[in-house]
């Protein structure tokens, strides 16, 4: 179980302050306290510049956070449950993917799994056979032999989660991995993500397609302007809002939550373009539960 605790993270950002702009801290992670537990899959949502990326990256221990704290608790069938406290059996536990994850273009994917392999100190018959069954759950076995900056854009997120398989973490922290990809490689991605969930493993990821999320997820968190703003199953979500769907649920919880923050004269964390479409959607739809006095 991998588990954040009042977590933060604090920036710095421009601010124009009459003729001067000046320098004021932000927090782009505002208290978030989660969980995840083994056999999951944990949705995080919000619009950009939610959060979602800085506090993924501080799940992987790749950021630092301002505050708060991140526990790792490893479950062994039989035994006692065991708090991680080293930093780097922390990292052991997790599989990090994002977006610009970095691959030597040279190499091809076998002999990239073949080098982490000798990194991670496992032997040649070992590194053989991960090797063949990660090419099985990715479908890669057309392509396993081919130069990784030969690759298209669907078979290079594919190499790059088997770059995270290599080692066979406990938790996986994937950053929007079916963003851009073809529907043959966003698939071969779900259905990992779905293996990884009956394996008994942790798999926290965001994405900003809302439907594959509802399909996909045991439980959602949606992120507004660093803040956990809604939480819950689809189904819980869908209930809390009245709607009929995720993206009418998304759309029904950051419109009110743009409303509160103008009210305020805070960021909206929702871009205009959301919140004309939740507005007309409502208009051709007629308002949720009828008129409002």
């Amino acid at each position: 179980m991998i588990e954040a605790i009042e977590l933060c993270k604090q920036f710095e950002r421009s601010v124009k302050k009459g003729h001067r702009t000046v320098k004021e801290p932000f927090l782009a992670v505002d208290h978030v306290s989660l969980q995840a537990h083994p056999g999951e899959i944990i949705g995080i949502l919000g619009p950009n510049g939610a959060g979602k990326t800085t506090l993924l990256r501080m799940l992987g221990m790749l950021m630092t956070p301002t505050g708060g704290e991140i526990r790792l608790t490893l479950q062994s069938a039989g035994q006692t449950d065991a708090v991680i406290e080293s930093e780097t059996e922390k990292k052991a536990a997790i599989g990090y993917l994002s977006g610009n994850t970095k691959l030597y273009p040279r190499f091809s994917i076998r002999e990239y799994l073949r080098f982490l392999g000798e990194l991670y100190g496992l032997d040649r018959k070992q590194i053989e056979e991960r090797t063949e069954e990660i090419s099985r759950v990715l479908d890669m076995g057309s392509f396993l032999d081919n130069r990784i900056e030969k690759l298209s854009t669907g078979q290079t997120q594919r190499a790059s989660i088997a770059r995270c398989l290599m080692a066979d973490p406990q938790i996986y922290i994937l950053d929007e991995p079916t963003l851009g990809l073809d529907i043959l490689s966003a698939d071969a991605i779900i259905r990992f993500m779905k293996d990884q969930k009956e394996r008994g493993k942790t798999v926290l990821y965001s994405t900003h397609y809302l439907e594959e999320a509802q399909f996909l997820c045991d439980r959602i968190y949606m992120i507004c302007d660093g803040k956990i703003v809604a939480q819950g199953t689809p189904r819980d979500l869908l209930a809390q809002t009245g709607t009929n769907s995720l993206r009418e649920a998304f759309h029904s919880i950051y419109g009110a939550q743009a409303a509160a923050s103008d009210r305020y004269g805070k960021k909206s964390g929702i871009t205009q373009k959301e919140e004309t479409a939740r507005i007309c959607a409502e208009d051709e739809e007629g308002p949720k539960g009828g008129a409002s006095a």
